[in-house]
């Protein structure tokens, strides 16, 4: 049950801030950076035009991630019951690295198994949460998007202004 609550609590937030004004442009470059990566993956040219016929909903996603962090820890932490002594909360805190590596495999074989229908239906919830944290980018965000993934891959240097004052 309070995976659950945790779980709704989470969406809450989500879908609370998806309203504001400056996260619905985050989202959007977010869903930018999909595009730009199934372009990518593609291996298509890394220009905005050839991301644009792409979608917004990538299965690796962080969001994705984040989904599957959620409902791998429900599943393990009911099999380990309800807390009740110290002990029992350190058992959890130990579970916490094995419910991170079993989501980052989950997430990572979401690429490969996405071409299969199957899988796609558990790779259902993150791709429905990405309705609310992508948007439809204009070319600008993607253009910015291809930059990012140019420099990311070293096909491109930085250009801009770099300077880092540090404060003592």
């Amino acid at each position: 049950m309070d995976g659950i609550i945790r779980l709704l609590f989470f969406l809450g937030y989500i879908y609370a801030i998806s309203f504001w004004k400056e996260i619905k442009r985050v989202f959007e470059y977010h869903g930018a950076e999909h595009k730009s990566i199934f372009a990518y993956e593609d291996k298509k040219t890394l220009v905005a035009a050839s991301a644009r016929p792409y979608s917004t909903h990538h299965p690796r996603c962080g969001t994705s991630f984040l989904i599957i962090v959620i409902l791998v820890s429900i599943i393990v932490f009911m099999f380990l019951g309800k807390p009740m002594t110290i002990g029992d909360r350190l058992l959890r805190l130990a579970f916490v690295p094995v419910i991170g590596g079993i989501s980052y495999e989950l997430i990572k074989l979401s690429g490969k198994a996405y071409k299969y229908a199957f899988f796609r239906f558990f790779l259902q919830p993150g791709l429905w949460l990405q309705r609310i944290t992508t948007s439809e980018p204009d070319d600008s965000q993607l253009e910015v998007a291809m930059v990012a993934l140019k420099c990311a891959l070293g096909r491109e240097p930085f250009v801009g202004p770099s300077k880092v004052e540090l404060i003592s």
